[in-house]
């Protein structure tokens, strides 16, 4: 990771509009001695080009190739903006932004490093509400307290069998569950209880909040009552408090599940079978391929995989300087035109799927020439979304291959 010191944290800063607040961090890259006067041009120049937000209020203005030369050494101002800066093509505000000064390609080595930390889930809640400079590093290095970044399901999580009335005591007795664990606070209780879970199937429901995750925690509650919502029965909701991805082991079980259609096996397990298929997977009973509805075509774009209206495809990335932050947005404007819900994965890193409407995440994905991708689209548009995406690919995504 880049290095990162406390001096490098500017608290509290205010700005009119994103060019004020660049000018302001080009000022402080040139007075600590990272880039010579004119740096700011370069800036500039990027910022019209294409707007360097990320998404989760994290901006990363930084210079051009043109003005690389006026770089003296790699380093980075973070600039804090606790009420914000309308900083994203749609109005977007910025709460914090990073201003690189980098002379090679080591700056796209850094963006990558920035993104995968600033990709864990509920770090937004965390950047509106930073303090201190030791707060600022903590947060931007990945630090987090070994206590926080713990994720444990026991039998504190469970309430197992009770009788219940309807799905919002579920909510009310998991959200109530968390916040005596101090895990959550109350604008989590604010949000979970005014929205909807969403229903996996067999009478399960999860839900979790962008807003008001302290720390790793799970909440599970199971109903022996006849209760159903909108037409689905109501048998067991799992709410989740995340601040890292350390959950990402048990979503993609419960992912496993809800796609083997085995999510019954909740409803019947007893705690330490419960426990056991929540931490270490369903091997033992998710070991039947449905290869039902799956055909396999489109031979000039590697494989596309067709199942229960769920696509998939690959292509090589042609760019030279790989996904970086430019064609990524192309790529994220490019898949909000349509409906269907696409996620991308890059076979040549850690092959795990991410969402392909996050500028964030995908830059993350350390994408290079000739990384193949993974693209899985679900819904009714999921073909042509597809289609297009293969065709943005090909034609560089904004950049002349």
């Amino acid at each position: 990771m880049f290095h990162l010191v406390k001096e490098d944290i500017h608290l509290n800063e205010q700005a009119t509009n994103k060019i004020e607040a660049i000018k302001k961090i080009a000022a402080a890259l040139t007075s600590t001695g990272f880039v010579e006067e004119g740096y700011v041009e370069g800036m500039l120049e990027r910022e019209d080009q294409a707007a360097t937000y990320l998404g989760i209020g994290i901006a990363i203005p930084h210079g051009t190739p043109k003005t690389r030369h006026l770089v003296k050494k790699t380093g980075v101002q973070v600039f804090c903006f606790p009420e914000g800066v309308e900083w994203g093509d749609d109005g977007e505000k910025a709460y914090l932004a990073i201003g690189i000064a980098a002379s090679s390609d080591e700056h796209l080595e850094l963006l990558r490093q920035l993104t995968h930390v600033l990709g864990a889930d509920g770090v937004e809640e965390r950047i509106r509400k930073i303090q201190s400079a030791d707060e600022a590093v903590a947060i931007l290095t990945g630090k987090i307290s070994p206590e926080d970044s713990q994720f444990v399901v026991n039998e504190s999580s469970l309430l197992l069998d009770i009788s219940a009335d309807s799905l919002s005591t579920l909510q009310a007795l998991n959200a109530s569950r968390l916040k005596q664990q101090h895990a959550v606070d109350s604008s989590f209780l604010v949000n979970v209880l005014d929205s909807r879970p969403s229903y996996l199937g067999s009478g399960v429901w999860l839900n979790d909040s962008k807003e008001g995750n302290l720390k790793n925690a799970i909440a599970i509650s199971r109903t022996v009552s006849n209760l159903s919502e909108e037409g689905n029965p109501v048998k067991m909701l799992i709410t989740m408090s995340v601040v890292d991805d350390s959950v990402s082991d048990i979503i993609e079980h419960l992912a496993s599940l809800t796609f083997n259609q085995k999510l019954e096996h909740l409803l019947t397990a007893n705690t330490e079978k419960l426990i056991s298929l929540l931490t270490s997977g369903c091997a033992e009973i998710c070991t039947e391929t449905n290869n039902t509805n799956i055909e396999h075509t489109s031979p000039n774009t590697s494989t596309t995989t067709t199942a229960n209206n769920i696509l998939c495809r690959e292509f090589v990335v042609p760019n030279e300087n790989g996904l970086h932050t430019r064609p990524s947005s192309v790529l994220v404007k490019l898949v909000k035109e349509f409906s269907s819900k696409v996620t991308v994965a890059n076979l040549d890193g850690k092959g795990e799927p991410v969402s392909a409407t996050s500028l964030m995440k995908i830059v993350a994905l350390g994408a290079k020439k000739g990384s193949r991708l993974q693209f899985t689209a679900e819904g009714d548009d999921a073909a042509q979304a597809l289609d297009a995406i293969g065709k943005a690919i090909e034609s560089g995504l904004g950049e002349g291959v």
